[in-house]
């Protein structure tokens, strides 16, 4: 049944309000990507005139890393209040093929388009609900303002006279008029940029990615799936029957002690007995809960539980760690887990001397390397572990490359997506 024409009328005035303020908090938004796109357009142009006395190309990886960076903060914005941009899934590369790479160039095409453009949208467009909010409000508080000051959006206006509080008041609505109808259009022309220049190129093939991202979801299923089958063995073949030893112990002692002429030795071995299994029982389960988040993450951060995996392995074994801030819960439990396994392979198989333990935070990457001076040969279809562990990678979307030729080094090479 339709409404009322006024019933219809409030039904819109909602509709329209909602979408300008989803539209005012989205071009909000670019104003931040917008700012950070200014910072990296001056530094591109820094570095593009520091060149000309080969100065600049030292500065050209880390100016390339930052407009990567922004440009990857923009295609998560824009994938917040809208479609997904697919960005591209980045590695290690030199200066030439970074300069080389479509990407990049689109990224730079779409920087100082952003950085004043939607510099300017996602200034302006705050200051409208301000206006509006300011001036239809006006007849409210009019009587506050010095005769003297003049109060209006435009100076001409005092707004002191009756004709003049009204005058205020229509501009008000005016400006209400603006912030309903043209905010979500300029939200629009903000994103418009990053979602033509950010994305795949037109024609660009993204089978290959939607592929690969498939498969990244079908290893965390299955990567999910095989830590629950290890984690239920671990409950099933250990804690529960220690667990169920316990009990038979106590039910024995109890036994015994509802006996007669109870020998009192018995029955202290028998509870000595049933304190080791609940002791087992217990360090059994607490293994199974650090094998699912180690504590130590948390306690001492991804450095300080790297360090103590060093400090274990029994191969001499030095840390370098430079990664600023925390990783999620999930990237940095992988990281222990990667590095651990790749130690204990290095302690059981290589033959190595020492090791070393490397991470670094680049982007949004973090990049793991473990390499050891042992004899090499490592094979990973040999069950060395690294067919889980790269399960376990490629589950978050990660790589892992091996470089283990026969006499060494061995070198294991991991990324790990950390935005």
């Amino acid at each position: 049944m339709n409404g009322t024409p006024a019933t219809d009328t409030r039904q819109a005035l909602r509709d329209a309000s909602r979408r300008a303020l989803k539209a005012v908090e989205q071009l909000a938004g670019g104003l931040g990507t917008a700012t950070l796109a200014l910072v990296a357009l001056g530094a591109v142009v820094v570095t593009a005139v520091l060149s000309l006395v080969g100065v600049g190309l030292l500065l050209a990886p880390l100016t390339l890393r930052l407009v990567h960076g922004v440009a990857a903060r923009e295609r998560v914005r824009l994938g917040r209040w809208g479609d997904p941009v697919l960005g591209p899934a980045r590695r290690n590369s030199g200066l030439r093929a970074d300069l080389a790479d479509p990407t990049t160039r689109r990224e730079l095409g779409w920087l100082p388009v952003h950085a004043t453009r939607g510099l300017f949208l996602g200034f302006v467009a705050p200051l409208l609900p301000l206006m509006a909010a300011r001036d239809a409000s006006y007849p409210l508080w009019f009587w506050l303002v010095p005769p003297d000051m003049r109060s209006a959006s435009f100076s001409f206006v005092p707004g002191r006279t009756p004709l003049e509080v009204v005058v205020v008041f229509l501009m008000g609505l005016g400006w209400t008029a603006i912030v309903l109808g043209l905010t979500p259009a300029m939200a629009r022309l903000q994103a418009r940029p990053g979602r033509t220049r950010l994305g795949p190129p037109p024609g660009t093939d993204i089978g290959g990615r939607i592929a690969e991202l498939t498969a990244s979801r079908a290893n965390a299923l299955d990567a999910h799936a095989t830590e629950l089958r290890r984690i239920e063995r671990s409950l099933h073949d250990g804690t529960q029957n220690r667990v169920v030893a316990v009990t038979m112990l106590l039910g024995a002692a109890r036994r015994a002690l509802a006996r007669e002429n109870t020998d009192r030795e018995t029955v202290d071995q028998v509870l000595a007995q049933a304190q080791d299994a609940a002791e087992a029982a217990l360090a059994e389960l607490r293994g199974v809960v650090r094998s699912i988040l180690p504590p130590v993450i948390e306690d001492r951060g991804l450095e300080g539980a790297l360090a103590g995996l060093a400090a274990n392995c029994g191969v001499p074994t030095g840390v370098d760690v430079d990664v600023p801030g925390r990783c999620a819960a999930s990237v940095e439990a992988t990281a222990y887990f990667v590095v651990a396994e790749a130690l204990t392979n290095v302690a059981r198989h290589s033959g190595a001397a020492s090791a070393a333990v490397r991470l670094r935070r680049r982007q949004e990457r973090l990049l793991i390397e473990v390499r050891d001076d042992g004899h090499g040969g490592a094979d990973e279809a040999a069950g060395s572990g690294l067919v889980g562990m790269r399960r376990r990678i490629e589950a978050l979307d990660g790589t892992v490359t091996m470089r283990s030729p026969a006499g060494g080094p061995t070198v294991l090479s991991v990324e790990l997506p950390c935005g």
